[in-house]
């Protein structure tokens, strides 16, 4: 589910479900917050980088799982958020082929994204019958502004990396070929300097703010929650599953 791999003091951990896009399920959320609790506690880490095995950074929620009678995860959902929130260290990101759902609302717990050049974003939460996760509705509108925020959330549509660096959402767009190599010598970069000191810039940076993502995460998750297994939502779900269009015109309430 994880690979972990360290280099001096930056430590990769690379989402390994290629054959399923790197979709989360129980085991991969798990697996995940394990793996960043390890990371922050681990004295010889500094920097932490995330990335995705095969054509995806992550296509988020493993939807071929929902409604299957599958054992409770340790951690689950609230655990990576928590995870995130309180990583103590510098996180960056290399953001490779597709990022979905939670592939793309990650970029709100970073601290530096990169995109490849051909990678995609989408937030697919209202073409889903359902809205944004991951404190995405708080952390969107600081790093972007707004306009872009609202467009990406409202309208589920794809965006491109040229499309997400303009926005503000990533740092820079990278050729794919060389992403993974630039996001290293990055995170080697920032390796270098004081590790108190990084972990006090990160503390000051991310210290005033955990409060508003704990809301957003909050917040959203009673919406998403109200809305999940709804009539709108299982009309995606089962189009997505049977690879058409969905049709909430009959469902709509409004």
């Amino acid at each position: 589910m994880i690979i972990v791999s360290d280099d001096g003091h930056v430590r990769t951990i690379t989402l390994n479900r290629p054959d399923a896009m790197n979709a989360f399920n129980g085991e991969l959320f798990d697996a995940l917050t394990e793996a960043l609790l390890e990371a922050g506690a681990d004295q010889n880490v500094r920097v932490a980088v995330l990335t995705g095995a095969g054509k995806a950074f992550s296509t988020g929620l493993d939807l071929s799982e929902v409604g299957q009678d599958l054992p409770e995860p340790k951690h689950g959902v609230p655990g990576l958020f928590n995870s995130l929130v309180d990583f103590p260290k510098p996180l960056l990101l290399a953001i490779n082929g597709f990022a979905v759902g939670f592939g793309a609302t990650a970029i709100g717990f970073a601290d530096l994204s990169i995109m490849g050049s051909s990678a995609r974003l989408r937030c697919p939460f209202t073409s889903m019958g359902v809205v944004g996760e991951g404190a995405s509705t708080f952390t969107f509108p600081r790093i972007m502004g707004p306009q872009w925020a609202n467009w990406i959330l409202y309208s589920s549509a794809w965006m491109d990396a040229e499309q997400c660096k303009k926005a503000g959402l990533v740092f820079d767009v990278v050729d794919d070929n060389l992403l993974l190599e630039e996001v290293e010598r990055r995170a080697q970069l920032i390796a270098a300097n004081s590790p108190t000191a990084l972990m006090k810039s990160k503390e000051l940076l991310m210290g005033p703010l955990r409060e508003r993502y704990r809301e957003a995460i909050k917040n959203e998750g009673l919406v998403y929650d109200e809305l999940m297994g709804g009539p709108e939502n299982m009309e995606a779900i089962n189009a997505f599953l049977e690879k058409r269009e969905p049709n909430f015109s009959s469902l709509s309430q409004g």
